[in-house]
Order: structure tokens, then sequence, then C-alpha cells
């Protein structure tokens, strides 16, 4: 393997991460640090790099290769994994100083990737690393089809390697390992604590722990497999037999059912509620697929 530059984190609200938080979304503290990766070459040898660059001992982003090639069991993961790539963090002074004495000049990894260029899921590169006591960065929390109002009151949760008393961290990573972008490319979403507070000073958002978006709600309980399974066959009927071309149908049907025949019965259970219907509509895609997975 060869250096291989780590994606850009694009923040959340952009055309580049529209959606990300419908699913199961893996929201992680944020370290303010340098970027650094770990992997081997093909002869065997153990390479590292910064954001941008392979690294040298004469040029190793302060300290960071040196470190890294002392650690007997960074080594003894390599000559097991030599197809996997470590994404991580080494702690260094950067804008942040809040950070515990004890944690700096260290690496945290918050990726893992394969030699085909695939991110494994938290819960898999968990396990692996734990067996070789390599330092990684764990999650705040895993919530499925949060809003953005929930993501945010996350911010303050970041207290990860803070010295106690010293606030929160410097923001939060979204990540929803099944998604991709309307471009078609697997990206993570941030949002940075100072940006958002400077953009948001005047508001005051109070996370209700046990409620669940109303969108959510609605879609969990009236988007049925039956529902489903009901309207992809009055398709597949109509037209002799299926095709990908309906799959549009399918979900505009199933959403045009769940408005149509259900907004009187969700409105009273939820006494009059704001709704966004965009957010609706993009939840009942979502489960449509969920239900009915081997026509996607």
């Amino acid at each position: 393997m060869e250096f291989n530059k780590y994606q850009h984190v694009e923040r959340l609200g952009t055309v580049e991460t529209e959606n990300i938080e419908i699913g199961e979304c893996w929201l992680f503290p944020k370290l303010d640090g340098s970027n650094g990766q770990v992997w081997v070459n093909d002869n065997g040898k153990i390479c590292c790099g910064s954001r941008n660059r392979e690294l040298t001992l004469e040029n190793d982003n302060q300290g960071f290769m040196a470190w890294v090639l002392e650690q007997d069991n960074i080594r003894e993961f390599f000559s097991n994994y030599q197809n996997l790539r470590l994404f991580g963090e080494w702690l260094i002074p950067h804008t942040l100083r809040t950070y515990e004495q004890s944690a700096w000049k260290k690496f945290y990894v918050f990726d893992v990737m394969d030699a085909n260029g695939n991110y494994l899921p938290y819960e898999v590169y968990k396990t692996i690393l734990d067996a070789y006591d390599i330092e990684y960065i764990p999650p705040i929390c895993k919530i499925r089809n949060p809003t953005v109002e929930r993501i945010v009151n996350q911010l303050e949760k970041n207290v990860y390697l803070i010295e106690d008393g010293k606030g929160a961290g410097e923001g939060i990573v979204i990540k929803n390992y099944n998604y991709r972008n309307k471009y078609g490319r697997q990206t993570w979403a941030k949002v940075v604590r100072n940006e958002f507070k400077a953009k948001h000073s005047k508001s005051q958002v109070t996370e209700v722990k046990e409620k669940i978006g109303v969108e959510s709600a609605i879609v969990d309980k009236y988007v049925t497999e039956s529902l489903v399974t009901k309207e992809f066959a009055k398709i597949e009927n109509e037209n002799g037999g299926w095709s990908s071309k309906m799959i549009p149908r399918l979900l505009n049907t199933v959403y045009y059912c769940l408005v149509k025949e259900e907004s009187w019965n969700f409105i009273k259970e939820n006494k009059n509620p704001k709704i966004d219907f965009k957010r609706l509509m993009t939840l009942s895609f979502q489960k449509t697929k969920e239900l009915k997975p081997e026509l996607f």
C-alpha cells in the first residue's frame, strides 16, 4: 500500500452531507491535533503520513513517526493486518490546550481502512484494536435518525481527554457507515463547537432524551412491511413484472399512502405537531428501502 490522503470531513448542513442523519449515526469526539496515518508498504515496512504527505524520520510531523516506530503493539498489529490502514489524530498542541497532560503526544485512531479503500465500521475495528491495546476515539453515542438539534446537543458531551472542569472539546464527527452523498461519495460530517456557538449564540436547545423526532415516530408506525409489500405487488401486477425503473414509483407511492391515508391519524395522535415533510419523505424512502432491501 501507498500513502492515501484522508478524506475531507464536511460540515453538517452542506450539500456534501445532505441526509447523512438518516439512518444509524455514530457521533464521535473531534480532537484538535494533527491528522496522521500508519500503514505497511509492499515490502512490509511500517510507513507514516500526515494529512497531505508521507513522512520521514527527518520530517516526521513533530515526532509522530518516531513515536510510531517505537510502539511494539502497532508493530505486532501490522504483522497480522498488513491490509489495514490506521487513520487518527496525533495529539499535539494546536488551538485547544485543555487536554489532560497525559493525553499529549499520543495517537488516537478514528478510522480504519482496508486495502480496497473501504472504511471498517466502528464495531468491527474496535474489536481488532482492543486485541492490540491500540488507542482509538470512542463514540459519544449511537442515534438512529437524529434531528440536527439532537446532534448539536451532543457538543457539550464531548469531554473526551479534556481536563476536569475545562469545558468541552472541539466538536463532533457524525458517521453513517451506510451513507453515500448525492455524488456517490462516502463522507463524514462535523460540527465544530466554536463555529456553531458563534452562529447560534442566542439560541438554546434543550434535549429531551426520551422523545424521538415526530417524523421518525410517524414513519416507524405507519410505513409498515405490509404497506410496502402491498404497493410493491400492485406495481408489479400492473406492469407484468418488476424492474429497477419502478423504484421511484414505489418510493413515492408509499409516501403518498402515508400522507393521504394516515395524516389525520398522526396529526391527532401527536396533537397538531410541526412536521417537516421533506424529512418525513426522506425517512419514508429510507424505511421502504429497509423493508425491501432486495430491490435496491
